[in-house]
């Protein structure tokens, strides 16, 4: 066990962790953060992507030892209840997430895309989500939740 020091959204944070234990667990178990979920534990289907560093990445192949000193934002990060990121008003208004399991994956996809590409084209957020699955088919409806999401930033 070793003691990994990180930024969790926003704030400084320790763990006790293996260094090849994985960040969703850590997050989950250590970090009461419930939002990534464990959907394939295979970094396939997009469940657990967290941002790190500003980047999307599968929380559940992600080891500790890489954390270390950097910056972890989960979907708790985000926004608030009382002062939503605008991707989250959008989700809402665009009604993107049926069942949510995917939900925060995705979100946390589309932060770490508008980090990088502030005025994405449908294509490039169709791109940055490929491996995010959705089981419901809401595809359509989170890539015109980002559009949106990104003219509104682009306001701000």
């Amino acid at each position: 066990m070793s003691l990994i020091q990180f930024e969790l959204n926003g704030q400084s944070h320790s763990v006790e962790a293996q260094d090849n234990d994985n960040l969703l667990d850590v997050l989950r178990n250590s970090c009461g953060q419930k939002s990534a979920r464990l959907g394939c534990g295979l970094s396939q289907c997009g469940a657990c992507h967290v941002m790190l560093d500003d980047h999307a990445v599968p929380a559940c192949s992600t080891p500790m030892w890489s954390v270390a000193g950097k910056q972890v934002v989960t979907l708790e990060g985000l926004g608030q209840a009382d002062s939503p990121h605008p991707l989250q008003t959008a989700f809402c208004q665009q009604q993107a997430a049926q069942c949510g399991y995917c939900s925060s994956g995705m979100l946390m996809t589309a932060a770490a895309l508008l980090k990088h590409n502030p005025n994405p084209t449908p294509d490039q957020v169709r791109q940055a989500l490929q491996g995010n699955l959705c089981r419901c088919g809401a595809h359509n409806r989170i890539v015109r939740a980002v559009c949106q999401a990104a003219q509104s930033m682009e306001r701000v």
